[in-house]
């Protein structure tokens, strides 16, 4: 019978373990205040350990949202905000209702070659800048990332043609053909005038002196004639001759136009609209402004206002000062809705003070339009390859001068990388009409491409003495790379350049190259553009090998291949991106690769490690030529940034 002591026992009213240590526990017996003060500790902490991972995150199923996504975003509509805010979301969204459009149609005007004519007229081109983080919508499909797709030529496209021609230097209203004949040395069919006396050249001087021009310098007399003798006056020089007047209003000053730069100062105006009730320095502080900044524009706002807080449907505008890279805060206004409630701006003294109503932005009556183009959460951002298409359709463009930027940026540029916040690309090319959508016949003209720190701008130009077409950069080098480190883009790197055990052999030797694995029949590409030396069966081990030499003494080698390609044979010119064999496991191979060899002037290099030369380099003439293309196409963008007022366009 189980006794009143036992039961007490049983039940854990004493410990399991006794003091005395005179014998050991009965396995039977279970401190039930101890098992349930276990299990009770560990709800609690698993609980408290809940709660405030609930509170880090404040509620969100992701992680916050880059500043700096939200910062680099150009959207078409600005103070566009989510109807559907959740705790946990942003209280305020921000919006540079001041920056250039990031889209705008120019009026150029063009030269092309017609025969023995120079035809010059205006065209319209599409001046584009696009943040690709944006989320751009479109309707249109582009194709799935192929890397072999990327460096793949297709012999069956027609040569290149250049519909745009070269940008002219100087306006016109319609379409102007000119004719340039040389200068007959060795007699001329025209009639020789009589020599002019003094008397006819003073005449025509007098005459014509005010529209004489030197560039943008106006003549004042010719050196064979004494100016003296233009005077009003015969006993001096009239100095009121050619100057007109001009009439300003009261405290104006007139300045000659200040040449735009990289530090010249832009103003821009940041609107941020309120969607809940909040404190101003809290506003801005989610806006991404420093708490300092936050504060004091809060603490001079406030005496004005009467109230530390702001409602929902209220909308701040900061005023920016951006000189490079340092932004300044120079003014803060205050509006209910689209009505100005107040504003305050610095002083000289650096002190924000009591000001007048800014001039109207049409920004301010949009704030909380739902159009404008979300940003992704920096984890969400798609790949570059994405982004670039997406983007590109979205402004407009083709989907064959797309994939042509992305052949141009193959050699800098990780496709199947992330996209970063502040990753851009800036694109000119040739459009239809105004609505500034490319077709089969626009051109590419420029572009400039910033992902993360790596800048890469290039220019479109025509060689004149062969008649191609290609693209450089600023210093007048092909933007297209002089061979590929790798030819097989879809391969797996796994054998390097140097010392190594022989898989087969089971010595050490030499390894002259570097391997590339994949599935036996997986494509192989040419290196650069040159001649096949040799297609054949090697008896040294390598198998089916292909040599092929290019400029100033490079030869690549392509060995273990499976098969060859068709039409690749000794002789047979190839470009770069041409299929020209077949992964395979042929002579000494323990597996599908490719064995990779570089040879310059007869020495195997390291193919990875090698300094290779660029593309095409243009000098004498065609430099020349080239800079002037490129000087009137930055000029021309340049102009046009000058001109964009504070708009979205």
């Amino acid at each position: 019978m189980v006794t009143d002591k036992t039961m007490l026992r049983t039940l854990g009213n004493e410990p399991p373990i006794l003091a005395d240590g005179r014998r050991a526990p009965d396995r039977r017996e279970v401190s039930l205040r101890w098992l349930s003060g276990t299990f009770l500790t560990g709800i609690t902490s698993t609980m408290l350990m809940g709660m405030a991972l609930f509170a880090a995150l404040d509620g969100r199923q992701q992680l916050a949202i880059p500043a700096e996504a939200y910062g680099s975003a150009d959207s078409g509509n600005p103070g566009a905000t989510d109807a559907s805010v959740t705790r946990g979301g942003r209280l305020v969204t921000t919006q540079i209702a001041s920056k250039p459009a990031d889209r705008s149609i120019l009026e150029v005007s063009t030269v092309v070659r017609d025969g023995d004519k120079d035809v010059v007229r205006r065209q319209p081109f599409a001046h584009v800048k696009m943040q690709l983080a944006a989320i751009h919508v479109t309707a249109e499909t582009y194709p799935a990332f192929d890397p072999l797709a990327i460096f793949a030529t297709d012999d069956n496209l027609p040569a290149a043609v250049n519909h745009t021609g070269a940008l002219y230097g100087s306006d016109v209203e319609s379409e102007v053909s000119l004719k340039t004949v040389p200068f007959p040395v060795k007699g001329t069919p025209f009639t020789l005038a009589p020599a002019m006396s003094l008397d006819e050249v003073e005449e025509n001087v007098r005459s014509n002196g005010s529209i004489l021009t030197d560039a943008n310098t106006q003549l004042s007399a010719l050196y064979y004639v004494d100016p003296r003798r233009f005077a009003a006056d015969d006993n001096d020089v009239d100095l009121t001759a050619g100057l007109a007047a001009r009439i300003v209003e009261e405290n104006m000053s007139v300045s000659v136009p200040e040449q735009v730069t990289p530090n010249t100062p832009e103003y821009a105006d940041d609107v941020i609209p309120v969607t809940q009730t909040t404190a101003i320095d809290a506003a801005l502080v989610a806006a991404g402004y420093p708490r300092t900044d936050a504060e004091t524009i809060a603490s001079s706002m406030e005496p004005l206002y009467g109230a530390p807080v702001l409602n929902a449907g209220d909308v701040l505008r900061i005023g920016i000062l951006q000189t490079g890279e340092r932004a300044k805060i120079i003014r803060a206004s205050l509006y209910h809705g689209a009505k100005h409630a107040l504003t305050v701006a610095l002083n000289d003294s650096g002190r924000f003070v009591a000001g007048s109503e800014p001039p109207t932005l049409d920004a301010i009556a949009t704030a909380f339009d739902n159009d404008a183009a979300p940003v992704a959460a920096g984890r969400d951002l798609p790949r570059v390859y994405d982004g670039i298409y997406r983007a590109g359709l979205a402004y407009g463009m083709t989907r064959e001068m797309i994939a042509q930027i992305v052949k141009l940026l193959a050699s800098n540029v990780d496709f199947q990388a992330q996209l970063k916040p502040t990753d851009s690309l800036e694109a000119f090319f040739s459009v239809v009409n105004g609505q500034g959508q490319a077709t089969s016949d626009s051109e590419l003209l420029y572009v400039n491409a910033r992902f993360g720190d790596t800048v890469t701008r290039f220019y479109r130009f025509e060689d004149p003495e062969d008649h191609s077409i290609d693209y450089f950069n600023e210093d007048g080098k092909s933007i297209r790379q002089f061979l590929l480190r790798n030819p097989v883009p879809t391969g797996v790197f796994t054998s390097g350049f140097g010392m190594r055990r022989h898989p087969i052999l089971g010595f050490a030797r030499m390894h002259t190259g570097v391997d590339w694995a994949g599935p036996r029949g997986t494509p192989i590409i040419a290196a650069g553009n040159g001649i096949v030396e040799k297609a054949g069966w090697d008896s040294g081990g390598f198998g089916n090998q292909t040599l092929i030499r290019h400029a100033n003494g490079y030869v690549s080698s392509y060995n273990h291949q499976s098969a060859i390609a068709k039409n690749v044979v000794p002789g047979a010119k190839v470009v770069q991106g041409q299929v020209i064999g077949f992964i395979g496991a042929t002579g000494m191979a323990t597996g599908a690769h490719l064995h990779y060899e570089l040879i310059v002037n007869g020495t195997k290099v390291d193919p990875l490690r090698i300094r290779l030369p660029g593309g095409k380099s243009l000098d004498g003439e065609a430099l020349a030529k080239f800079e002037d293309e490129r000087k009137r196409i930055d000029t021309l963008l340049s102009d046009e940034k000058a001109k964009q007022v504070a708009s979205r366009g």
